[in-house]
């Protein structure tokens, strides 16, 4: 496994905490095509955002990058990220994860989540595969639009459920 010593896959908070795996697999999921916000870390150590479409596959959270694309050089250069869910249409609740991404090369890898992409409708052709794994997640579940505050769930790599 690359990134920390901390970074667990998909399929370790799946194991550990499934309802909160099955919120996030729903938010993430909830257009068909998987949908959220990429955070990176530029160059200059200021933080970039780019709506991203994350793959559930093999057990791991993968996202397609187009090899142009700087959010790739902030990945390639500094693997740390933060992901989150794209809002609801008729509710509040998030799901986010961070931790360390790292380009998976491996064809047989590539072939299966390029399959489980394309099933959603989605398109890429030859951008960089890369697998994002986990430190820390955090699911937020609000009782109804508007209410505060949220119930939280979270996680981390280290520690399991924190909350």
């Amino acid at each position: 496994m690359s990134g920390e010593a901390n970074s667990k896959r998909w399929e370790d908070l799946e194991a550990e905490l499934p309802e909160m795996a099955a919120a996030g697999r729903a938010l993430l999921y909830q257009y068909m095509v998987g949908l959220g916000y990429l955070a990176t870390i530029r160059k200059d150590g200021s933080p970039r955002l780019h709506p991203v479409c994350p793959v559930l596959a093999l057990g791991g959270l993968y996202v397609f990058i187009g090899n142009r694309s700087p959010k790739r050089h902030d990945l390639l250069r500094d693997g740390r990220y933060s992901l989150h869910t794209f809002p609801v249409q008729d509710g509040d609740d998030e799901f986010m994860v961070s931790g360390r991404a790292s380009p998976s090369d491996d064809p047989e890898v590539r072939r299966v989540v390029y399959e489980t992409y394309t099933a959603t409708g989605a398109t890429t052709s030859d951008d960089t595969l890369f697998e994002f794994f986990l430190q820390r997640a955090l699911h937020a579940k609000y009782a109804e639009r508007g209410s505060w505050p949220p119930e939280y769930t979270k996680w981390s790599a280290s520690a399991g459920r924190i909350g």
